[in-house]
This record gives structure tokens, C-alpha cells and sequence, in this order.
């Protein structure tokens, strides 16, 4: 079973050009997606307005378990701290785990016969094919039949992923379903509050990243 963090990452990732679509801002929504999957296996909580380690015993991953430490170790910070801080690195993490698993297949190609770069494509069609599924059918119902589901949508609404993650849907009314799931009342109130910390670090992450890349370039 893939993580909320490799189902994120598939759909960011255009299945015939290998390539990353998700604006560069990817790795932050990948870090949001440990915040939630910390706490869909109880191991974090969001507690006055900070993030919080409920419970630092391995959940058997050894991504989420790394930064399962890396926040236990820290203070207690804001759910946008937590993002901003644990983002460093993450893409790549998770395309080399996704290509050691056969998931992905990584292959090195050349733009105009002189720039190189990166693809990767899908190997295991079977391992997004769920995913896809699963989000489809959410989009479809606007409303998510679990956490996990609902975690994965407020992050693609996040990242605007719903161009690549569901190419052959008009954007406008995917883009509302994906809030409407989002904003669903079928969860527990502490999964919402996580919900709801992580989408909004996220969001104000990639702002706060956009911003600075402006004044940078100016």
C-alpha cells in the first residue's frame, strides 16, 4: 500500500512526460502529507494551534519515521513551521523509494538535444491506478468516505494539482469538489483540525515561497 505522501507525489507527476507539474512547490505539499499521515496513525496531533507529538513509536516507514523523529525532537511549532522545516529534500526521497519499489522508472532524456533532465514515469500503473480511483470517486460524490481520502484531496486542492491529477475533467468543478471534500464534516475533529492546519500551512508555505522568489528576482 502506497503512503499519502507517494499518492501525492504520482498525481503530481504528468504519467506520459515523467515530469513534475505541481509549480515546484511540490515538496512542501509533501511535507504537509507526513503532517497528516503522523496524524491519521495517532502519532501527532494538532494542540493549541501547534503541532505535537502524541506518541514517537516507529509507524514502520522509514520516511515517516525519520521525520516522526526530527519533530519530536523539535518544540512544539505551527503547522507552517512544521511544513517549511521537514520539506527540505523530500521529492527526491520519494522518487528514489518509488523507483527502488518499481513503482516509477526513472530515465534521463535531453531538452533540445542539450539541456538534460529528469523523467519519471510510471512503472506500476496499477499502484496510481487506486489512487486515481479513489480520488475520482470522491470528486464525483464531492464528499470523501474517509481521512485518508479527504487528507489526499485538500492537498491537491493545495498544490492546484487538478489539472494533471485529472486531466480529462472540466478544472472548474473539479477544483470545487476537491474543496467540498476538504471542508467534509466526516472525520473527528481532531483528523479535521490536522486537516485544516496542514492544507492552510501549505498554502501559506508556497505564498510566503512565491513572494520571496519575486522580491529575489527583482
Amino acid at each position: 500500500m502506497t503512503t499519502l505522501v507517494e499518492e501525492l507525489l504520482l498525481l503530481a507527476y504528468d504519467d506520459a512526460t515523467g515530469r513534475d507539474y505541481s509549480g515546484g512547490y511540490l515538496e512542501l505539499g509533501l511535507s504537509g502529507a507526513i503532517v497528516l499521515e503522523l496524524t491519521l496513525a495517532g502519532r501527532v496531533d494538532v494542540v493549541d494551534k501547534k503541532v505535537q507529538v502524541l506518541d514517537a513509536s516507529p509507524v514502520g516507514e522509514a520516511l515517516l519515521d525519520d521525520r516522526l523523529a526530527a519533530i519530536a525532537a523539535d518544540k512544539p511549532r505551527v503547522p507552517r513551521a512544521v511544513v517549511e522545516r521537514n520539506a527540505k529534500g523530500l521529492k527526491q526521497m520519494v522518487l528514489e523509494g518509488l523507483v527502488e519499489d518499481g513503482v516509477l522508472r526513472h530515465e534521463r532524456d535531453k531538452a533540445l538535444g542539450i539541456f538534460p533532465f529528469n523523467r519519471y514515469l510510471p512503472n506500476d500503473p496499477a499502484a496510481e491506478a487506486d489512487t486515481r480511483a479513489r480520488l475520482g470517486a470522491a470528486v464525483d460524490a464531492e464528499r470523501a468516505e474517509d481521512a485518508r481520502t479527504a487528507a489526499l484531496a485538500s492537498l491537491v486542492y493545495a498544490l492546484r494539482l487538478e489539472r494533471v491529477a485529472f486531466p480529462d475533467r472540466k478544472l472548474g468543478p473539479t477544483r470545487k469538489a476537491l474543496k467540498a471534500i476538504a471542508e467534509g464534516s466526516w472525520a473527528s475533529d481532531a483528523t479535521r483540525k490536522a486537516i485544516d492546519a496542514a492544507q492552510t500551512a501549505v498554502t501559506t508555505a508556497i505564498m510566503a515561497a512565491t513572494v520571496a522568489s519575486a522580491a529575489n528576482s527583482s
